[in-house]
């Protein structure tokens, strides 16, 4: 899609967090009102057919426009988060990083058989945090699952789409 205003609003900031990175800041989307109607109007058109009951937003930057989106799907909101910051029992899944292993989880009653399912966050780089975020709604058998990003890196070797099942459809607003 690269819609030229949500490119010229997308803010980049070199050796962010450290140095040889590139981040790319969606804050600067979040906070043009503009920007926010264009994302939210380009992912209800992806989705408005899929029957999504559900959309898994990924901590944190991926509740934003999960939200919006659930909005006008008229579906409901499954919060992806760091463990010890859901306050019932949870489905856990854990992950290897280039610096260690992390964990994300949802609460043990968010998902079940009869949702489909949205998985969303704001980037995909290398995708080990949404595959594992494919893996943990997995465990709950729902009938389909969809992943959604605002930002996919293609140009940098990150390779992000291969780290995922081919049954899990990806689309992303941004290609960079």
């Amino acid at each position: 899609m690269n819609n030229q205003i949500l490119l010229d609003h997308l803010r980049s900031i070199q050796d962010w967090p450290i140095k040889g990175v590139n981040f790319r800041d969606v804050t600067t989307l979040f906070k043009n009102a503009e920007c926010l109607k264009i994302i939210s109007d380009e992912m209800y058109d992806l989705y408005k057919d899929k029957g999504i009951t559900k959309i898994v937003g990924i901590e944190s930057r991926g509740f934003v426009m999960s939200s919006a989106l659930a909005i006008k799907l008229g579906a409901g909101v499954v919060l992806c988060r760091k463990p010890g910051k859901l306050p019932c029992e949870t489905v856990q899944e854990s992950y290897a990083k280039e610096y260690g292993i992390d964990t994300i989880e949802i609460h043990k009653d968010a998902i079940d058989e009869n949702d489909i399912i949205l998985l969303h966050d704001d980037l995909l780089a290398t995708g080990g945090t949404m595959k594992a975020a494919c893996d943990l709604v997995k465990k709950f058998h729902p009938k389909k699952i969809y992943s959604n990003f605002i930002i996919e890196l293609v140009n940098e070797g990150l390779n992000g789409r291969d780290a995922f099942d081919k049954d899990i459809e990806i689309t992303s607003l941004i290609q960079i």
